[in-house]
């Protein structure tokens, strides 16, 4: 695969994983696992009031029964109580099938005690089947499978290396008319140059650092684009759109590649392959101004 492409792809799991909530979660889940193991997953959509029993997919050659979990709040109590519903549904329509359950959850962090604890009650309960907890690394697994089609297919169209390469001036004009959104506060001072430390400061994912890596090749072009296209003062207004749209997801505690994700957005990530590049050779601009995510404390960087 390009590795542009892989880059682009592996941060759309990256966003997918964080982002998805709910049956949003369980049919991307399900979907996943389908281009990752063809004939041998098999998705189960809920139809009427029989609902899915209990089974968003499940993967014939292991006996395995797959079951979702996205909360927006994820508890103790709420995730215990998600176990229980969802296995023993499980168990009282697959029982001839079922040797292996999995519980796939998106909390990135892993699972509490009490959760775990949990599980290894069920582990005792019915010895004869296997229980697993499922996240990030294990869907990833599933991700590192998919070929060029499947990611197509599953994630959409991404930038490839010769059209990061071939990037111009009037590429980046779609994504600067969109970001030029307000007047900046001229009592804001432009920060202080990023540091090395920056990506490590700020606990973003290789795979956020590899896309700002390749939009960083193209900073350059987007220099000039300000240089060149009328207000002087137009860099600063985007600068401050920016910094604004950061400090409100900063506020809300998420994590930082979920930041990423959503400021990928408000960049203009999306659409055609040669806009996402421009998008993200602007965001990379932004980002090595210090404009968004936060720069390394000074001793750190002194160390």
């Amino acid at each position: 695969m390009d590795p542009v492409s892989t880059a682009f792809y592996a941060q759309h799991f990256k966003i997918a994983f964080l982002a998805k909530k709910g049956t949003e979660f369980q049919d991307w889940v399900a979907k996943l696992g389908s281009h990752a193991l063809s004939a041998d997953f098999e998705i189960v959509r809920p139809y009427g009031k029989q609902g899915d029993w209990k089974c968003d997919g499940r993967q014939l050659s292991t006996g395995t029964i797959f079951q979702c979990y996205g909360p927006e709040t994820p508890t103790d109590q709420k995730t215990i109580a998600k176990v229980n519903a969802d296995f023993e549904g499980a168990l009282a329509k697959w029982p001839e099938f079922m040797e292996r359950w999995v519980f796939v959850h998106n909390v990135s962090e892993g699972q509490p005690p009490a959760v775990v604890a949990h599980l290894d009650k069920l582990r005792a309960e019915h010895p004869n089947i296997i229980f697993e907890f499922w996240s990030e690394t294990e869907l990833l697994a599933w991700h590192i499978m998919l070929d060029d089609a499947r990611a197509l297919s599953l994630y959409g169209p991404v930038p490839t290396q010769q059209i990061a390469s071939g990037l111009s001036l009037e590429d980046l004009k779609p994504v600067i008319d969109v970001l030029e959104r307000r007047e900046p506060d001229p009592n804001d001072p432009l920060p202080s140059p990023p540091s090395a430390e920056k990506l490590e400061k700020n606990a973003l994912s290789a795979e956020a650092a590899d896309l700002l890596r390749l939009g960083r090749r193209k900073v350059r072009l987007v220099e000039t684009y300000f240089k060149k296209a009328g207000p002087v003062e137009l860099g600063e207004k985007i600068a401050e759109a920016f910094r604004d749209h950061y400090d409100k997801l900063a506020s809300m505690e998420l994590e930082a590649d979920q930041i990423f994700s959503y400021l990928q957005k408000f960049a203009g990530v999306t659409g055609e392959p040669k806009r996402q590049v421009a998008a993200m050779a602007v965001m990379a601009y932004f980002f090595d101004r210090c404009d968004i995510f936060e720069d390394p404390d000074t001793e750190a960087v002194a160390s």
